[in-house]
C-alpha cells in the first residue's frame, strides 16, 4: 500500500491528536505560516506557458531540460516541448485516449526525461512512453510491470525503469523491449513515490522501499551491492516506514542517500560501505556544491550539511512542515518551494531566507528546475514559470 506523502504533511499535520489511523496517539504538529521576507533583489519573471494541471492529485510531474528545450507533461496526458529563452511552445501532443462516448486520461506520473533521441514518460497505468524528441512524435509505448513514479532514465542503449511495485526493469531505449528484470522487497506499508536510478560507470544506483540503496549493472540487472541507510523503528506503522525515495548523487568514489526515518550516508561506490552517515531522514532530493549537501528534512528543516564528514553546518527552520519540494541551487542561493505556492530563496552560506515571491495559489511539489541562468517552475494546476534574479 503507497501512502501519499502529503498524507503526512497534510491531513496528519492538522489535527489528529489521540486519533491516530495506526493505533496510539499523534502530536499536533503546527505547519509554519509563510515567513515575512523584505527581498534583498527583485525575482522577474520571464515567460509563462501552461499544461492541463490536476490541483487535487499528489504529483511530482516536474520540467526537464535537454539542449535548450524544456520538456514538460500533464497528469491527463499532454506532453510539450517549450523554448527555454521565450518559452514559447515547440511542440504538443496529448496521449490521452478519447471518443465520442468516452475519455481515458494517461494518468502520467513518473516525471519527464530526455536524451539526445526521445523523450520518456511513465503512467499510473504502468505504461511507458518513449516520444521523438523534436517533433513529439510517439516512438513506442509499453506496458512495464507497475506504476511509473519515478523518472525513466537512459544510459546508452539502455532505459532503466523503477515501478511502484519494487521492480527495477532495463529496456531497451529504442525499441521499449524488456530486457532484464529485478524485484525488491515491498513492505506492506510504503510513502507513495519511488527513486529515480542514479547511473554511474555502468551501474543504476537506486534507492528501495525498505531502507536500502542499491547497485546493479545496467547491462544485465546483476546486483553489485546492497546497503540499509535506514532501519524500521517505533511501534506505529508510520514510525516503521524507512524508504529511500530520494535520488541519490555520485560524485567521486562516494554516492550519497537519505532514507526516511533514517540517515543521511555515504557510501564507497565500489563496495557500497558507509563512510559516514548523519542521523537525518527525509524523502527529498539533494542540492549539491562542491562542499556541501542541502537537505529537506522530513519536518522541513532545510539543512547544509558537509560532504566531508556530514557536519551540519546551519539549519533554517522557518518552514517546519510546509510541504517544501527538493531543493535546487541557483547562483548562491538555495531554492524550494511549498504547498502554497510560495518561492523561497536562501543564502547558500548561512541559510537566511533572503527573497520570496508566490508562483501559483495552487501550490508547488515538483522540484523547481535551474537552466541558463533561470528558475523553470511546474506549478499544480500545471503553469509553468521561467523566474530570474535581477
Amino acid at each position: 500500500m503507497k501512502l501519499s506523502k502529503c498524507f503526512f504533511t497534510g491531513v496528519l499535520m492538522f489535527s489528529l491528536a489521540g486519533c491516530s489511523l495506526f493505533g496510539g496517539e499523534e502530536d499536533v504538529v503546527q505547519i509554519s505560516p509563510s515567513p515575512t521576507v523584505n527581498n534583498q533583489f527583485p525575482i522577474q519573471q520571464i515567460w509563462r506557458n501552461s499544461t492541463s494541471g490536476n490541483t487535487q492529485i499528489y504529483s511530482l510531474l516536474g520540467p526537464i531540460n535537454y539542449d535548450n528545450a524544456i520538456y514538460v507533461a500533464s497528469r491527463s496526458g499532454q506532453v510539450k516541448a517549450l523554448d527555454v529563452s521565450s518559452g514559447n511552445t515547440i511542440w504538443d501532443i496529448n496521449l490521452s485516449q478519447s471518443t465520442l462516448f468516452s475519455s481515458k486520461t494517461a494518468l502520467f506520473s513518473g516525471g519527464v526525461s530526455a536524451d539526445d533521441n526521445y523523450v520518456y514518460v511513465g503512467s499510473e497505468r504502468a505504461v511507458v512512453y518513449a516520444l521523438e524528441r523534436n517533433s513529439g512524435k510517439v516512438v513506442w509505448e509499453k506496458p512495464v510491470k507497475g506504476e511509473v513514479l519515478a523518472r525513466p532514465v537512459s544510459s546508452e542503449d539502455k532505459l532503466i525503469i523503477h515501478t511502484a511495485n519494487g521492480v527495477l526493469q532495463g529496456l531497451n531505449r529504442n525499441t521499449g523491449d524488456e530486457l532484464w528484470d529485478v524485484s525488491f522487497d515491498v513492505p506492506a506499508l510504503s510513502l507513495r513515490g519511488n527513486s529515480t536510478p542514479t547511473i554511474a560507470h555502468g551501474a543504476a544506483i537506486v534507492g528501495d522501499d525498505n531502507g536500502r540503496v542499491d547497485a546493479y549493472f545496467i547491462k544485465d540487472g546483476q546486483l553489485i551491492w546492497q546497503q540499509r541507510i535506514s532501519q524500521p523503528t517505533g511501534s506505529t506503522e508510520i514510525a516503521k516506514l524507512n524508504d529511500v525515495d530520494s535520488t541519490p548523487v555520485v560524485e567521486g568514489n562516494l554516492v550519497y542517500a537519505v532514507g526516511y526515518n533514517g540517515n543521511v550516508a555515504a557510501l564507497d561506490l565500489s563496495n557500497g560501505q558507509v563512510v559516514w552517515k548523519k542521523q537525518i531522514g527525509s524523502t527529498h532530493s539533494f542540492a549539491v556544491d562542491s562542499h556541501q549537501l542541502f537537505v529537506v528534512d522530513q519536518d522541513d528543516n532545510i539543512q547544509a550539511i558537509t560532504k566531508n564528514g556530514g557536519a551540519v553546518d546551519w539549519t533554517q527552520s522557518s518552514l517546519l512542515h510546509r510541504q517544501l519540494t527538493d531543493p535546487v541551487v541557483y547562483q548562491n542561493y538555495i531554492v524550494v518551494g511549498d504547498f502554497e505556492g510560495y518561492l523561497y530563496w536562501l543564502n547558500k552560506d548561512n541559510g537566511e531566507i533572503v527573497a520570496k515571491t508566490q508562483v501559483s495559489s495552487s501550490g508547488l511539489i515538483s522540484r523547481p528546475l535551474v537552466v541558463d541562468n533561470k528558475l523553470i517552475v511546474q506549478a499544480k494546476n500545471g503553469d509553468i514559470y521561467a523566474f530570474t534574479k535581477n
